[in-house]
């Protein structure tokens, strides 16, 4: 009966410690996540309620870390997780997906993918910067880094001006994922930092 007792009460410890570890490394790896956003400055945000997909598709996967990289591959495994990450976080913010004939913003993403075996610029797989916002990544060249770098940078694009009036990006380290499971939740964290956290009060 003791021995019985003592088993039943360790078990209630290693319980306890594994709860309180998990406790412990939740924020750890939320803090790993980065996120910034710059907004035109003459863009007024307020009253907008509504947005839609850009003519040219939801987003696109850019990599730079190997000659086998296949980015539609890439795209079609986690491109369904940031949609509807995305449409989810922007609902929160109460902004509402409608027909883009309607939509004062077209949202566009980019998911970069890098790791700095090569002497690259960080940013330079994205299209030109807006004339008032600031570069995504600081303009160095980045060599020798062997830490594989995630990136989504989410566009908005003013229907009316036909230019992109505010970009949010978050980036973290992925090369210590270990499943697909583990790279969508860090998706489903990075746009729900970078929309709750960045984006425009509207």
């Amino acid at each position: 009966m003791m021995a019985n007792m003592w088993m039943r009460y360790g078990t209630r410890v290693a319980l306890a410690t594994s709860l309180m570890a998990i406790v412990m490394v939740a924020p750890l790896l939320a803090s790993k996540i980065k996120s910034r956003g710059d907004a035109d400055p003459t863009f007024d945000f307020k009253g907008i309620r509504s947005w839609a997909w850009a003519a040219d598709g939801p987003g696109d996967v850019k990599m730079a870390r190997s000659s086998q990289d296949d980015p539609k591959a890439l795209l079609a495994i986690f491109g369904p997780t940031v949609v509807e990450s995305i449409v989810k976080e922007l609902g929160a913010r109460g902004l509402s997906q409608v027909d883009p004939s309607d939509a004062p913003l077209k949202m566009h993403y980019y998911v970069l993918v890098t790791v700095g075996f090569e002497a690259q610029t960080l940013g330079q797989f994205l299209p030109p910067i807006t004339d008032w916002g600031l570069a995504p990544f600081a303009p160095v060249t980045q060599s020798l880094n062997v830490i594989q770098t995630g990136s989504i940078v989410l566009d908005a694009v003013s229907s009316k001006l036909n230019r992109v009036v505010w970009r949010g990006i978050s980036q973290t380290e992925i090369e210590k994922l270990k499943n697909d499971d583990e790279r969508k939740q860090v998706i489903r964290d990075a746009v729900k930092d970078l929309v709750s956290k960045k984006f425009p009060k509207t």
